[in-house]
């Protein structure tokens, strides 16, 4: 397999003459999808297909389905869900398994429409200063919580047939502004970092996928995590992820630059994947330039990471959602 290093999306429900020529020409590694890309349930498939064979096989299509806030897919095609964090409250002792249903459960209103892979789990730990865009995405705020609650969602969305994403590496929890819109700067010495935030995505390092955080450790680069070699260098040997790793949105306003530049600076600095969205197509051709192809050890992640793609588990849906509403006292959904 060879393909663009890029994760580009669409600009509607359907796709434009430009965009099916752009596509086959970029060979990008994936999709993502939007709210504004989803219509009904035939539209999306149809989108899916039309997005594959644009590019001639059958890539990978992610989407942001974290539940509460985050969630692209809403009633009637997927279920809505309360806050990451509110679940784990509600759920309490049993937030383990309720969480494994919650993922299967969307996972397989996924796989239904068409989409492989889900930006999920959420590896970043609360702290006192998270910010709330980020906050109630979360799962929790001590190591042994956050790593057991993001394991059992990653495996819920691997025994659905999704590939899930784990973000935002190396930990995003200390970030006090949003990375939408500034650049946060973390202060915590590096001893902190390595036992707490970094701690987690080393005890999960095993899985297919991972996201880059957009902020600045200072004791560690003065760039940020998505574009600093010594970050990403740190992710490959100290915590030792070896899946493939996309950047975050570089749209996103806490990186400096063109998109063609953000976009060289994530892959200089060792992203396998440069994640891009919500922009013109002409930015989008200069960010599939500017990202090249995937070679080398990252096609080789690549091709480790679909491999884990296959049929879902069976599920009986209704004694899941049962199970689910039982172990949740009742409240599951918004």
């Amino acid at each position: 397999m060879t393909c663009g290093a890029a994760i580009l999306d669409a600009e509607g429900l359907v796709l434009t003459p430009e965009e099916k020529a752009f596509f086959r020409d970029a060979d990008p590694f994936g999709f993502i999808l939007f709210a504004r890309n989803i219509q009904s349930a035939a539209q999306t498939r149809a989108l899916c297909t039309e997005l594959r064979e644009a590019v001639g096989r059958d890539c990978l299509i992610t989407i942001d389905q974290e539940g509460g806030r985050v969630q692209r897919l809403r009633s009637p095609l997927a279920r809505d869900w309360m806050a990451p964090l509110d679940h784990v409250g509600q759920a309490g002792d049993q937030a383990e398994r309720a969480m494994y249903l919650r993922y299967r459960l969307i996972s397989q209103e996924l796989l239904d429409l068409g989409i492989d892979s889900n930006c999920a789990p959420v590896g970043d730990l609360v702290t006192p200063d998270t910010h709330p865009f980020l906050k109630n995405r979360c799962y929790g705020d001590s190591l042994e919580q956050v790593v057991s609650l993001a394991r059992a969602v990653a495996q819920a969305h691997l025994d659905g047939g999704v590939l899930p994403v784990l973000k935002h590496i190396p930990g995003h929890g200390r970030a006090q502004v949003d990375s939408h819109k500034d650049l946060p700067q973390v202060t915590a010495p590096l001893d902190t970092l390595e036992a707490q935030d970094f701690a987690v995505f080393a005890a999960l390092n095993d899985l297919p996928l991972g996201m880059t955080a957009h902020l600045v450790y200072e004791a560690l680069d003065d760039q940020p995590a998505t574009i600093s070699d010594r970050v990403m260098a740190m992710i490959r040997q100290e915590i030792g992820f070896d899946g493939l790793i996309m950047t975050d949105d570089i749209s996103m306003k806490a990186l400096d630059g063109t998109p063609a530049q953000k976009a060289e600076a994530a892959r200089r600095a060792g992203c396998d994947l440069v994640l891009f969205c919500n922009a013109s197509l002409a930015d989008r051709r200069a960010v599939a330039e500017a990202a090249g192809a995937m070679d080398g050890a990252g096609l080789d992640r690549a091709q480790a990471a679909q491999s884990q793609r296959h049929a879902p588990l069976p599920l009986d849906t209704e004694a899941a959602e049962a199970e689910l509403t039982a172990l949740m006292g009742g409240k599951v959904y918004v």
